[in-house]
């Protein structure tokens, strides 16, 4: 079968995506997938992405991880997609589409950048001095200094196969608080790539709503990750997070044919 493919990157982090909106693609598996996502024998990319119709919304996004299985949200993969299916011809002032999270809502900027509302985060649990949430992905946050010194693959996988997450994985995001004000660094292990990711979308999302500023009312949060920049903007309400705005660059890398 060869595969029309196009490579796209969001702070890092990458994604092959497909325009499966014919759904030539619905046939791919476990294995052919890993492949796709190789970085030595296949085209390289933290995760591959299917465009799809909806008979409801502008398009349905679905997810798999490197690892070949689908996989929870990805935020930058969300906002990488709304810029490919501007670059497919879905041509729209704000767009509307679904994850596996449920509906989710993006607009392309005027200086290109995207913007993905990610869903509403209802609590967050504190489990020994560190912070345990789900913006669409679960994770765990741990705030810290050194964070640009810290063996992040080793670290994060020890608590990613801890006892207490062993089972379903989480993601393990370390988060240090610059001079600057209203801005983090972030760094994350991710759970199906297993190793550290240049960016995380949902991690950074998570780092921003545990570093609030303000305890009620609008915040945004900059934040810095080894593949660039994103921004975080959100209502706190008391111990909810509402209006959750994911922001940064999107940008198509290359595109190909690769014959499985």
């Amino acid at each position: 079968m060869q595969i029309q493919f196009y490579k796209y990157q969001g702070t890092g982090n990458d994604f092959v995506i497909l325009n499966n909106l014919d759904a030539q693609y619905n046939d791919l598996n476990t294995e052919n997938i890993r492949l796709l996502c190789n970085r030595r024998f296949g085209i390289g990319a933290d995760g591959l992405m299917l465009l799809n119709k909806h008979p409801e919304y502008d398009f349905e996004m679905k997810y798999y991880n490197a690892d070949g299985r689908e996989s929870s949200m990805c935020g930058n993969g969300g906002r990488c997609l709304t810029k490919f299916a501007a670059d497919m011809g879905i041509l729209k002032s704000d767009y509307t589409f679904l994850a596996i999270d449920g509906v989710h809502e993006s607009s392309i900027e005027t200086d290109g950048t995207v913007a993905l509302k990610m869903k509403d985060v209802m609590n967050i649990k504190v489990v020994r001095g560190s912070f345990i949430l789900d913006t669409g992905s679960p994770h765990y946050v741990q705030v810290m200094d050194g964070v640009m010194q810290l063996d992040v693959p080793k670290r994060g996988a020890e608590i990613r196969y801890s006892r207490e997450f062993a089972e379903e994985g989480i993601n393990v995001n370390f988060v240090e608080e610059t001079a600057e004000p209203d801005e983090i660094l972030v760094r994350t292990y991710e759970r199906g790539v297993e190793d550290e990711t240049l960016s995380c979308g949902t991690g950074v999302t998570a780092a921003a709503l545990v570093c609030s500023h303000n305890d009620n009312g609008f915040n945004r949060v900059e934040v810095q990750t080894k593949g660039g920049h994103l921004s975080v903007e959100y209502d706190r309400i008391d111990n909810s997070y509402q209006n959750i705005w994911l922001i940064g660059p999107a940008q198509k890398v290359f595109e190909g044919t690769i014959t499985l």
